[in-house]
């Protein structure tokens, strides 16, 4: 009998420890249940005010060169990926469509690229009519009734007379600065003055001016300052009373500001820089940090991650691990304080540098401009990137957050006219529980959530509607939600219907 008890006793004892050692499951998922992820937002704790928003690179040069002479990049590719995106300037219908889908992306902060050779091919020889011309008009015009922010950019030259003998005009720096200012100035003030857009908020002098494929190379091919060109620059900006201030260096790397700062400080109202290389958020916050304190904002001017691959046709920039890459760059450049973004790039040929393209404006195959029909998002990076895009106001106040999983990341944004947007990524293949709480919630608030993923993308019908709203107060302060994996989920105030237009400004 004894010896019975206590066989007994060890069956039930080693039953127990099976029981233990078997996790529980959630009866829905058959996931194992795991600890919610603390989140917290506090509304009256306004970390910083945006001086931008969000957006993607919007090229006007369409012509097409070969190229034989160029330092680390050969023909059809010499230029990046930066034209050939766009449609015939003559196919207004589907100039038409490509502006309502940026309009349904809702971006607000948009890099405008040109080229000097568009608009002055010869010393004081202007072009203003030519249809690459018409094209960044189509651009600013619908920047204008958008209001959307644009970051003017001049790429590079491209001018033969203005070269450095023996350095290929794609990517030589100006010999004469004068002539390169007084020409981008008489640039500037056409589109002010002449055209009378307002949108124009920022003016950059040349595209990467480093690296050894820089578009700043001087005699010996070597790269040169960008100093003297920002300072004649806005020496003839002043001298036409332009007061739109300068950004720079617009470097092709985030590295880290130098100690001690740049000897161009003074003619540059913001500072950016490029990231192709993943979330670097350390170096972004050392760029906030340092341009802040010099009551400058600091802008990503453009975004990518070419781990994920690039060049030629490569599918690397729309695949979902990218725009997942994307994603965490956004959220921690928020919470480093950075105040714009912008992706490479809203129209791209896809053939060029790699398949960049949020909206689909080209046949690859046969090399060919789609018809309008035929013009349609790329889907997913359109909606994955559409996701944050469309409920994020320019200019919004980015809000003191927390998360107790790094995994699982998160940012929080509130409008000038008080409308919230939390913006949450889960990196991890698993589901996720959370449980956020919102300090300083005074009334009854709905928040409406918006939700991709992969597969859902992926469904023919996919439409960007709210799946479930939450209600808080200020006696309900706290809900609960479960994310799936590998989501980007938004939790807003804008309650969207798929059918609407992105929130542009909210002022």
């Amino acid at each position: 009998m004894r010896a019975f008890l206590v066989l007994t006793c060890l069956a039930l004892a080693l039953l127990c420890i099976g029981c233990q050692e078997e996790p529980k499951t959630n009866a829905v998922t058959s996931s194992p249940i795991t600890v919610p992820v603390k989140m917290t937002v506090d509304l009256d704790a306004a970390c910083h005010q945006m001086e931008g928003g969000i957006g993607a690179s919007w090229h006007a040069m369409s012509r097409e060169f070969t190229f034989s002479k160029l330092t680390n990049r050969i023909q059809q590719d010499a230029r990046g990926s930066a034209w050939g995106g766009n449609p015939p300037i003559e196919d207004k219908d589907a100039w038409h469509r490509v502006g309502e889908m940026a309009s349904w992306l809702g971006i607000n902060w948009i890099r405008v690229e040109l080229e000097q050779r568009m608009y002055e091919p010869q010393r004081n020889r202007f072009d203003w009519d030519n249809e690459e011309m018409q094209a960044l008009y189509r651009i600013l015009d619908w920047c204008e009734q958008n209001k959307a922010d644009v970051f003017l950019t001049q790429m590079w030259s491209f001018v033969e007379w203005n070269s450095y003998e023996g350095v290929p005009p794609l990517q030589s720096a100006p010999k004469s600065m004068d002539d390169f200012a007084v020409g981008l100035a008489t640039l500037v003030e056409y589109l002010v003055k002449e055209k009378q857009y307002t949108c124009i908020k920022w003016v950059c002098i040349s595209n990467e001016p480093s690296g050894e494929w820089s578009w700043w190379l001087g005699p010996d091919n070597k790269l040169l300052s960008i100093t003297p060109g920002l300072k004649a620059v806005r020496t003839q900006l002043d001298k036409h009373q332009i007061q739109i201030p300068l950004s720079g260096p617009d470097y092709h790397h985030l590295g880290g500001p130098e100690e001690g700062g740049y000897n161009f400080q003074k003619y540059i109202g913001a500072f950016d820089c490029h990231n192709y290389e993943g979330t670097q958020a350390d170096a972004m916050e050392r760029w906030a940090t340092f341009a802040h304190s010099h009551n400058k904002p600091f802008f990503l001017s453009e975004m990518g991650d070419m781990r994920c691959g690039w060049g030629g046709s490569n599918p690397g920039p729309s695949t979902y691990k990218h725009s997942l890459s994307v994603a965490n760059t956004v959220l921690a450049g928020l919470n480093a304080n950075v105040d714009a973004f912008n992706r490479w790039s809203f129209t791209n040929r896809g053939d060029l540098d790699g398949q960049w393209q949020l909206i689909r404006t080209w046949d690859r195959t046969n090399k060919k401009h789609l018809k309008t029909h035929e013009i349609m998002p790329e889907t997913i990076p359109f909606y994955s990137y559409g996701i944050m895009t469309r409920f994020w106001a320019k200019n919004s106040a980015i809000l003191k957050s927390t998360t107790s999983d790094s995994k699982v990341l998160f940012a929080a944004l509130r409008s000038k006219k008080g409308n919230l947007t939390f913006i949450v990524l889960n990196k991890h293949e698993a589901y996720q529980e959370i449980n956020l709480n919102i300090k300083g919630i005074t009334a009854l608030t709905t928040l409406h959530c918006y939700q991709v993923t992969e597969s859902e993308i992926l469904i023919s019908d996919f439409k960007l509607d709210a799946k479930k709203n939450f209600h808080i107060s200020s006696t309900n302060q706290t809900f609960k939600d479960s994310l799936p994996p590998l989501s980007i989920n938004v939790y807003s105030t804008y309650n969207l219907k798929h059918s609407d237009v992105g929130i542009m400004t909210d002022e």
